[in-house]
């Protein structure tokens, strides 16, 4: 783990910062609009500066035309901050430097941006989440409150998350929760093997995010997709050491909404627990997933590489014997390659009548575990084949 984090920071340490020209939202405010340098605020290297950006950005925000907000070089702590829109221009928030939260923190979110209008969170520098001590406390004490999530977006529109790196989140290192038309790129997700099951990038209730050539090395899911998304596309990216890229869990609360429209693209998942997968609840609420297409993915040494599980349950006292409220339909796995340690390589576990129009295509899974082969196995299920399925059985 500790190579492939290195390996991690010296491609992005090398990576030429040119994808910023031309810059779309923001470029007009490094050209005299509002805000600017926090330092210009008062901040000072390694002491509090949540007020000097918060200063920063309600200039920028108020200032006609566009505004930016640059977190220079050097380390700066900072509490909780919620940017908040509608400004009257594009904002830029420029992360050169490197942001260190408080070792304690139970807020929601520790740098969020509500009801913006055309974003771009930029630069080379890093959220540092110092999540240690919130993780140690929710391993060891039931009375833990709830951690943070390192970069909230809700409610933004039009808005780009290039080149920064999440460290070490409390929680869920990115969330995009109710926003529309969002696109990650480059950025980079990174926390060690033993932190808490926190997922890298989870997408809720917004419609057209794009996540595009990220590296995402963390314990939970690498990218978790949640109910109401639409217009998905996950394409060229990484994910290390990693529960998967996820669909669900769907029917976990009442009035999900429908997911529909999600394409994960030449991706490539290395020693993870599982690799693209739909999980759902078997004895909760209604849910749907549909028009789903999982297609040029390279496994390496992924345990599950393939899996629909519809008695997901992640803790005792599930009712996996029910009737299933989910429903799962045009869902395709295709050209998903590479190598397993485990006999459940393509794993689709459906309840009766939920599953309709699925699909394998040219599937190739190579078992390098000691006792296999590995499997297909389906359950109320039978899928349409394609081309080469390996390991078959379904």
């Amino acid at each position: 783990m500790l190579s492939t984090l290195l390996t991690i920071l010296i491609v992005l340490s090398s990576v030429e910062v040119k994808a910023k020209a031309p810059v779309t939202p923001g470029e007009a405010g490094a050209k005299g609009g509002g805000g600017g340098d926090i330092t210009k605020f008062g901040a000072k290297p390694y002491a509090d500066c949540t007020q000097a950006i918060m200063n920063a950005w309600k200039e920028a925000c108020a200032a006609e035309g566009s505004g930016v907000v640059t977190v220079p070089e050097g380390t700066f702590v900072t509490g909780p901050v919620t940017m908040t829109g509608p400004c009257k221009g594009e904002m830029t928030f420029n992360l050169d430097g490197t942001l260190e939260a408080p070792p304690k923190l139970a807020t929601q979110g520790w740098i969020s941006f509500d009801h913006v209008d055309k974003l771009r969170v930029t630069g080379t520098g890093t959220l540092d989440g110092r999540g240690q001590e919130a993780w140690n406390c929710a391993k060891n004490e039931s009375t833990c409150k709830s951690p943070t999530v390192n970069l909230r977006l809700d409610y933004v529109t039009n808005a780009l998350v290039d080149h920064i790196v999440s460290f070490n989140s409390k929680n869920f290192h990115m969330n995009v929760i109710s926003s529309t038309n969002i696109t990650f790129q480059k950025v980079a997700v990174i926390a060690p093997d033993d932190s808490p099951k926190l997922n890298g990038i989870h997408v809720a209730r917004s419609k057209g995010v794009t996540i595009k050539d990220v590296n995402i090395a963390t314990s939970g899911d690498c990218i978790s997709v949640g109910d109401g998304t639409s217009d998905l596309k996950v394409i060229d990216s990484e994910c290390t050491s990693s529960h998967g890229i996820s669909i669900g869990s769907l029917g976990l609360y009442p009035n999900e909404q429908p997911v529909t429209g999600v394409t994960v693209q030449g991706c490539t998942l290395t020693k993870a627990k599982y690799g693209v997968r739909i999980k759902s609840w078997a004895d909760k609420y209604a849910s749907r997933a549909s028009g789903v297409k999982f297609s040029d993915i390279t496994m390496e040494d992924v345990e599950n590489p393939i899996i629909i599980d519809m008695m997901y349950c992640p803790s005792d006292g599930c009712n996996i014997k029910g009737i299933s409220k989910v429903k799962l339909s045009d869902i395709s796995f295709k050209g998903i390659k590479g190598t397993t340690p485990t006999i459940d390589a393509i794993l689709l576990n459906c309840l009766p009548g939920s599953c309709t129009n699925i699909a394998l295509a040219d599937i190739d899974l190579k078992f390098t575990g000691t006792k296999g082969p590995a499997k297909a196995n389906c359950t109320n299920i039978k899928p349409t084949l394609t081309g080469t399925v390996n390991p078959a059985g379904c």
